[in-house]
C-alpha cells in the first residue's frame, strides 16, 4: 500500500470514528504524516515501545507512520547514550491530534502560536488550512526544532518556527486567535491569556502532580482571564519547563519510617485513587500541591507515599490485596491522606464524574479548578 493510500485509509477511519471534522479532513487528507518522521521511530503495539528503522523496515515504518497511534521521536531530551528511559519527544496519536484541533476551532482568518513544535506535523495541518502567515510554532529543543523547519519546508509548508521557552509564548506575533498546546502542563502560564485576544480560545493539555490528565479549552475574555471545561482525557509529555522532580524520601522524613508519624487506618484502598483515572484526576485537581509514589511489598501489596511540594508533610497508606481497612501514617501540619480522602469523598458524591465536569479559571494570580460551574472551586 502506498503512503497516499494509507492516508486515505487514515482520513476514513478517523471520519467513520466521528474524530475528523469535515473542516480538517481535507489537511489531514494532503499532509504527509511520514514526511515528518525520522529514520528510527519507537511505537508502543501492544509489548511496549519498539524502534523501527525505515531503512531495515520499509513497510513496516510505513504502515506505523499511518496507524491510529502515537509514535516516539526522542529520548531524554536527545542524550545519546542509548538508555532511552523517558520518552521526551514524538508524534501524537492522529485521532488526539484531530480532536484537539476540534476544540481548537481554528478558522482561516484566525492567527494561531502552537506551543510544541515536535515533528511539525500539526503545524503542517494548521498552515494547510489557514496559511503560512497566520502560524507561529514555538520549541524549546533545538534540535527537534531544527528538524521540523527542514521536515515543514521540505513537504511544502512555511509557518514561523522558534525556538524558545514556549511558557513564554511568542509575543512577537501576539495577539493570537488561538492557541493550542501539544505539550501538558501543570499551570496555564500566564502569558499565553495575555497573548489571546478577547473571544479567544487556549487548547492545552493539563497534567495535574498527583496524576491523572485532560485536555482543556479556555475562552479569554476581555480582561485577561481565560475559564472552560475539560474537554477529553489526555497523556502527553511535560512541558520542560514544568516537570517536577520530588525532594528525596530523607527531606521529609529523618531518620527510619515511621519517624513521628500519627497511625489510623481508613476503608478507602489508595489504589483506588491511584488506578482509577478519573478519581485520581479529581483528587490532583483539590490538591495541586501534592504528589506520590509507591513502592511494592510482599505478595501484590503497595505502599503510597504522599508528599506535599512545600517539603512539610507526608503520608504512607499500605494497600494490601484482599483486606477491608488498610494502614496510614501521617506527619506533619497537614494530614495529606486525610484531604485526598476527603477529595475522594466529594467525587463520590457527586456522581463520580469524568473530566467534562471539570474546568479551570485563569487569572494573572493563578488557576482555580471547579466542578461544574466556576463558582464551585474544589479549593
Amino acid at each position: 500500500m502506498s503512503a497516499d493510500e494509507r492516508r486515505a485509509a487514515l482520513v476514513a477511519a478517523l471520519t467513520e470514528a466521528g474524530s475528523l471534522t469535515a473542516d480538517w479532513a481535507p489537511s489531514v487528507a494532503a499532509v504527509p504524516r511520514h514526511a515528518f518522521l525520522p529514520e528510527t521511530i519507537w511505537v508502543d503495539e501492544g509489548d511496549g515501545n519498539a524502534a523501527c528503522s525505515r531503512s531495515e523496515e520499509p513497510e513496516r515504518w510505513m504502515r506505523l507512520a499511518y496507524a491510529d497511534l502515537p509514535v516516539v521521536t526522542q529520548w531524554d531530551d536527545g542524550a545519546d547514550d542509548g538508555a532511552r528511559v523517558t520518552p521526551t519527544s514524538s508524534a501524537s496519536m492522529p485521532t488526539v491530534v484531530v480532536e484537539m484541533l476540534a476544540d481548537l476551532d481554528a478558522a482561516p482568518g484566525h492567527r494561531v502560536l502552537e506551543v510544541g513544535t515536535g515533528t511539525g506535523y500539526n503545524a503542517a495541518l494548521l498552515t494547510h488550512r489557514l496559511g503560512a502567515g497566520m502560524v507561529s510554532t514555538v520549541e524549546v529543543d533545538g534540535w527537534v526544532t531544527a528538524r521540523a523547519r527542514t521536515a515543514l519546508r521540505g513537504a511544502g509548508f512555511t509557518p514561523e518556527v522558534v525556538c524558545g521557552d514556549g511558557a513564554l509564548g511568542w509575543g512577537v506575533r501576539a495577539p493570537y486567535d488561538r492557541i493550542i498546546s501539544t505539550v501538558s502542563l501543570r499551570r496555564i502560564p500566564p502569558a499565553w491569556p495575555a497573548q489571546t485576544r478577547p473571544g479567544g480560545v487556549i487548547v492545552s493539555p493539563v497534567s495535574p502532580l498527583l496524576g491523572g490528565g485532560a485536555v482543556v479549552r479556555l475562552t479569554v475574555d476581555g480582561g485577561g482571564v481565560a475559564c472552560g471545561r475539560f474537554t477529553r482525557s489526555s497523556a502527553f509529555m511535560m512541558l520542560r519547563q514544568q516537570r517536577y522532580e520530588g525532594a528525596p524520601v530523607d527531606d521529609y522524613l529523618p531518620g527510619e519510617w515511621p519517624g513521628d508519624s500519627a497511625q489510623s487506618w481508613t476503608k478507602l484502598d489508595p489504589g483506588a485513587v491511584g488506578d482509577d483515572w478519573s478519581a485520581q484526576f479529581a483528587c490532583a485537581l483539590a490538591l495541586p500541591d501534592v504528589y506520590y509514589r509507591r513502592s511494592g511489598f510482599g505478595e501484590g501489596g503497595w505502599t503510597w507515599w504522599l508528599f506535599d511540594t512545600a517539603v512539610t508533610s507526608w503520608a504512607t497508606v499500605d494497600s494490601v490485596p484482599g483486606e477491608s481497612r488498610f494502614e496510614v501514617r501521617q506527619s506533619g501540619p497537614r494530614r495529606l491522606w486525610d484531604e485526598v480522602e476527603a477529595a475522594h469523598d466529594r467525587w463520590e458524591s457527586a456522581g463520580r464524574p469524568g473530566c467534562e465536569r471539570y474546568g479551570l479559571t485563569v487569572t494573572p494570580a493563578g488557576q482555580t479548578a471547579w466542578l461544574d460551574e466556576p463558582d464551585n472551586p474544589l479549593e
